[in-house]
């Protein structure tokens, strides 16, 4: 559990360094899948650092899915949304009122909760039809992103976000279908669909960044990357609670991933101030 907080972490403070170098890259074509502006965003040293932050929070989520639940560290990385609030009123200057501190605490409390309540996690393998449905899964998540591009401005943020929340879902399900990274992973599904859900993923929330509204994207990631891989590691993979705490457990879920989309809107860059017209400037 602390690796799964410590991957919050880092990928919360990535959040808000993503979402300020997509923001200030020159707009792409508008597609879904835009790899142009993605090359972009990566000129830029913030977007750099978020890829840094994301490869360390990347190794310590992997070590949780090794000993907990899914649905345990899937709610840990919804609250990461707690520390892109934080994060974002110590570098944007965003002021947190009372209510948005209060719904910090509502995530710490959940996540407390589902710490007293998670067991072990399941001993379940997976399927090979379980393996080639999560690669079918990542592809259509490049397919949706694709079409995404032409929807208007905040249905596009929130499908684009949803479709990454998604893709790293696929991701967190594959790391427990993968028992070893070697040359036998080559021939497992779930190795493809890691890289395939976790690349689209990329570039999917990169766009989503960029235009349109970051608080519908973030919302639609957190959706997206908790509920089905949850669902997935309890029905298929064995997850469970410890004796008679689910009711604890699931109570500690809700509440965090509540608490996270109610600080959505913390991942939207705050515009700067535009300066004082003067008397001979043009009317806006």
């Amino acid at each position: 559990m602390i690796c799964a907080l410590g991957a919050a972490v880092c990928f919360g403070t990535a959040s808000v360094l993503q979402a300020v170098a997509a923001r200030a890259a020159e707009p792409g074509t508008g597609s879904g899948v835009d790899t142009a502006l993605f090359l972009r965003a990566l000129r830029q040293w913030r977007y750099l650092a978020g890829l840094g932050l994301d490869g360390v929070g990347f190794v310590l989520q992997i070590i949780a899915l090794r000993h907990i639940p899914i649905y345990a560290v899937g709610a840990a990385l919804a609250a990461s949304l707690a520390v892109t609030a934080v994060v974002a009123a110590r570098l944007l200057r965003a002021r947190l009122s009372r209510t948005e501190w209060g719904a910090v605490a509502v995530v710490s409390a959940g996540l407390f909760m589902l710490g007293l309540a998670a067991g072990e996690e399941g001993s379940g393998e997976g399927t090979l039809a379980l393996k080639l449905g999560l690669l079918a899964v990542a592809g259509l998540v490049l397919v949706v992103g694709a079409v995404a591009g032409g929807l208007p401005d905040r249905s596009r943020a929130l499908t684009l976000g949803l479709a990454a929340g998604t893709g790293f879902g696929v991701v967190e399900v594959a790391v427990r279908l993968i028992d070893d990274i070697s040359l036998s992973a080559l021939s497992n599904p779930a190795f493809y669909a890691l890289l395939l859900g976790g690349g689209a993923a990329f570039l999917l929330l990169t766009s989503a960044l960029q235009r349109g509204s970051v608080t519908a994207a973030t919302a639609g990631l957190v959706l997206g990357e908790t509920i089905g891989p949850a669902l997935v590691g309890v029905v298929w993979l064995g997850d469970r609670t410890r004796e008679g705490l689910t009711w604890l457990a699931v109570t500690g879920f809700v509440v965090a991933v509540a608490g996270s989309l109610a600080l959505a809107r913390f991942g939207e860059p705050q515009a700067e101030p535009a300066p004082p017209r003067g008397p001979l400037d043009p009317a806006p």
